[in-house]
């Protein structure tokens, strides 16, 4: 897998990240990678995001890469943390990231300290990870801005209609073992 990773667009265009030792990344391919910020388009620039699930980084540098102007990598494992952190010096891009080594539940269930625009959830699969994070992320609506995102990447046979108070499903797309879903934060009528 190592070599396979890259920048797709941006200033980091064309640099091939690391991936991290062992099993507990799932990293994203590039096909889904660049699909998924074809969707999110230009508004990347200048926006914050929260990558719950850090593994190699590849969706936060993306980000930073298009020109986001802050991303915080979580994650609660040593090698996913080196790897994140080397590949963000590898393309210059460190300046504008934060990388947590914790774990993300833990983290979603303290009170903010900034709110985001997209948050990305990508945990290992078939462990029911993704819908208690979503839960997470709705009981606490505080860390997304107001027109915030959260975009869950899970195997299409994890999929299931999630209960939600705070967050409204509004897509779909599906790339051969992958599935993307987006939510966002409920308006309010007040």
């Amino acid at each position: 897998m190592n070599g396979l990773l890259r920048v797709i667009s941006g200033t980091a265009r064309g640099r091939k990240l690391r991936v991290a030792a062992g099993d507990t990344t799932r990293p994203i391919t590039d096909q889904v990678k660049e699909s998924l910020f074809n969707i999110i388009g230009p508004d990347i620039a200048g926006a914050s995001l929260l990558d719950l699930f850090g593994g190699t980084g590849a969706v936060g540098i993306e980000a930073l890469s298009r020109g986001a102007a802050f991303v915080r990598f979580v994650d609660l494992n040593r090698s996913p943390i080196q790897t994140i952190r080397a590949n963000l010096e590898h393309c210059n891009l460190a300046e504008n990231a934060e990388v947590i080594r914790g774990d993300a539940f833990t983290l979603i269930e303290q009170r903010a300290d900034r709110q985001f625009d997209y948050l990305y959830v990508a945990p290992p699969q078939y462990k029911g990870m993704w819908k208690q994070a979503l839960l997470a992320i709705d009981t606490h609506p505080d860390w997304l801005s107001d027109d915030a995102w959260v975009i869950a990447q899970i195997h299409p046979t994890e999929y299931e209609k999630l209960e939600l108070e705070s967050l409204d499903e509004f897509d779909q797309r599906l790339y051969g073992s992958t599935q993307l879903v987006f939510y966002q934060r409920r308006v309010r009528n007040e």
